[in-house]
């Protein structure tokens, strides 16, 4: 946590300090970074390098064609200054759940919330907390369908899809959106009493001119609909007859070949091919739509280049934080940890359980796909047998994970939260205490889906 907070690469530092922790157990460095760490970390790659590749490639062509700044605009416009809080949270929900990296989303919005917040007089220090809230909450991991990674990784090992229990999620979406909303509306109230505004900030290069090509907002938004559209087709979520059906024996004729990492069934895998078919497709269309930016800025060529190094300097930095973790789970000092983990399952049900295990697992790596990737890789099985045992639906339980992984992931060495830091040119100094009020309250949004779940049996 320290050397990650200090800005040391964790591709270099996660191995390191995996051999470390080996040397004070009964395994050995070298076997265990060999044979342990790295095949950790290519079972991660393998899965879900496809939603980073393309992913990248779709949010960079939306981004560059000027398409993303668009549909931003479009909303803050529509909403105002009057509602600059709201408009941050749904312009980032928007584009987040349309399928952009989180990280582009983050560029692309900042922006155009320091020009409503400077307008509507909101302190600047509490932009961080609700573009956290707008990005890395509702739009990532419990709007049904949303295509982003933290809503894939439990579809690999319950074989269900992106759909999974959608009213839990439209539910746990609506406190995620309150819970910002609320939060930072009324410390901009208590601030202002105590005469604090938007504040003496240079913005600098950070927020960029009014582009002379301007793509027009209904054409923008199209590219994002697809990619929703057309997960939900290939997905085929509701069993439509229309839908698309991935062959059940695809895989079977690679069997034969005894690779070490082939998956054991097409629903394990399907969910990541139907969000990568869609985002193939939709950042085609994007870049027809765009293609006049593009042709001014000389070609596609250099941004999806860019787009496809930086997304694998992405899941290697995820993945080393997986292998990091799946080590430490595989030692013995940490067998007491998981008994008392199978404990809570076996005590309080399998959703508790995955609910404490995640958070614990996003807080020591800094990050909700790494911490719900470990704790499903060490507990999902027995966790899917309990909850099947028990008469929950494992798109319940999906759900719940996903939901689980953004409870304390902004934990101080969260390596995307030192990036929005960044992004927005604050430190921690000054808005982290919003941040972690948010991370308080939206911990408690997974308990309230059990409750929710518990009470009305609806998901």
């Amino acid at each position: 946590m320290y050397f990650a907070y200090r800005g040391w690469s964790i591709i270099l530092i996660a191995p390191f300090f995996a051999g470390l922790a080996a040397l004070a157990s009964v395994f050995g460095v070298l076997p265990v970074y060999s044979e342990l760490y790295m095949t950790r970390l290519a079972e991660y790659t393998k899965t879900y390098y496809p939603i980073f590749l393309f992913g990248a490639v779709f949010a960079r062509l939306m981004e560059k064609g000027g398409l993303a700044s668009s549909v931003a605009a479009k909303i803050v416009e529509v909403l105002g200054e009057k509602r600059a809080v709201l408009a941050v949270l749904l312009g980032c929900g928007a584009l987040t759940y349309g399928g952009l990296s989180v990280f582009v989303v983050a560029f692309v919005m900042y922006p155009f919330g320091a020009v409503v917040f400077r307008k509507a007089d909101i302190p600047k220090r509490l932009l961080p907390a609700t573009l956290w809230v707008g990005i890395f909450s509702f739009a990532m991991v419990s709007l049904p369908g949303t295509p982003q990674i933290q809503n894939i990784i439990p579809s690999s090992y319950f074989s269900t899809s992106t759909w999974s229990a959608p009213i839990i999620g439209l539910f746990a979406s609506l406190l995620f959106l309150l819970i910002g909303w609320g939060w930072v509306t009324h410390r901009a109230k208590q601030l202002k009493a105590r005469g604090e505004g938007y504040g003496r900030h240079v913005e600098g290069s950070r927020i960029k001119p009014k582009p002379k090509i301007r793509i027009p907002w209904y054409w923008a938004l199209l590219p994002l609909a697809m990619v929703i559209g057309i997960n939900i087709i290939l997905s085929n979520p509701f069993h439509w007859d229309w839908g698309f059906h991935w062959a059940e024996d695809a895989l079977e004729v690679f069997l034969p070949l005894k690779l070490s990492l082939i998956a054991v069934n097409v629903g394990k895998v399907s969910a990541i091919w139907s969000i990568s078919v869609a985002l193939i497709i939709s950042s085609f269309v994007a870049a027809f739509i765009g293609r006049k930016r593009f042709i001014v800025m000389d070609g596609f060529l250099a941004p999806i280049n860019y787009a496809a190094v930086s997304s694998a300097t992405a899941v290697l930095n995820v993945a080393s934080g997986y292998a990091f973790g799946c080590v430490l789970t595989s030692l013995p000092g940490f067998v007491p940890v998981t008994q008392m983990l199978i404990g809570i399952a076996d005590s309080f049900g399998p959703l508790l359980s995955a609910v404490i295990t995640t958070n614990i697992m996003a807080g020591i790596t800094g990050s909700a796909s790494g911490g719900l990737t470990i704790a499903l890789s060490m507990l999902g099985d027995q966790w899917a047998a309990m909850a099947q045992a028990a008469g929950i639906p494992l798109e319940v339980l999906h759900r719940i994970t996903a939901i689980a992984s953004v409870g304390i992931d902004p934990v101080p060495h969260c390596g995307a939260l030192v990036t929005l830091l960044a992004i927005c040119g604050l430190t921690h100094h000054d808005s982290y205490y919003d941040i972690a009020v948010v991370m308080g309250l939206k911990f408690f949004v997974p308990f309230l889906c059990i409750l929710f779940y518990m009470a009305t049996g609806l998901a």
